[in-house]
């Protein structure tokens, strides 16, 4: 099989259900974006993180097919690959157990620190302009709200990743200054 098919060489492509919309159609950006921040999450995985967080991530990234193929899906009424809410008490529950051994923070914290908690926070800023192109998208068609909510607790969980990252390799948040 070849990994080309010349189909989108008029600017189209194909949705779940077979209709064909441009590529430039909301829904392909919004999924475009799941796929860049699933790129992103790989390049993390690429570097020595710890068990925990690399089992994390790597469930992550398979969910993330999960939200791909539901918003490539306009039929609602289709189940099949579609977000849960398990999958979103998945993340909460992450989040609630990692930030439980993080300080209280009660300022606005600069994202950086090493190398791969940077890398954590730039797979955040992706998450959430995901998330914003899913609201757009959301204006002018139906989605399952479900992918929504898990795009919006995996950036929080994200935050929390790279702020454990930090705490992990000994660097303190850095508090916003005006």
């Amino acid at each position: 099989m070849k990994i080309y098919t010349k189909t989108g060489d008029d600017g189209t492509t194909g949705l779940i259900g077979n209709r064909r919309v441009k590529k430039s159609n909301p829904r392909i950006a919004s999924y475009g974006m799941i796929d860049e921040l699933n790129a992103s999450i790989g390049i993390i995985l690429s570097s020595k993180i710890g068990k925990d967080i690399r089992g994390l991530l790597t469930k992550i990234q398979n969910d993330l097919f999960v939200v791909g193929a539901d918003l490539a899906n306009p039929n609602l009424e289709n189940q099949s690959n579609r977000v849960t809410s398990e999958m979103i008490s998945y993340l909460e529950k992450e989040i609630d157990r990692m930030d439980e051994k993080l300080s209280p923070i009660t300022y606005f914290i600069l994202p950086g620190g090493d190398l791969i908690a940077s890398q954590v926070h730039l797979a955040r800023a992706i998450c959430r302009r995901a998330e914003t192109n899913m609201v757009n998208l959301s204006e002018v068609e139906v989605i399952n709200n479900l992918c929504l909510i898990y795009v919006n607790r995996l950036s929080d969980l994200l935050f929390v990743v790279a702020r454990t990252i930090n705490k992990r390799k000994k660097i303190s948040d850095v508090a916003w200054k005006k």
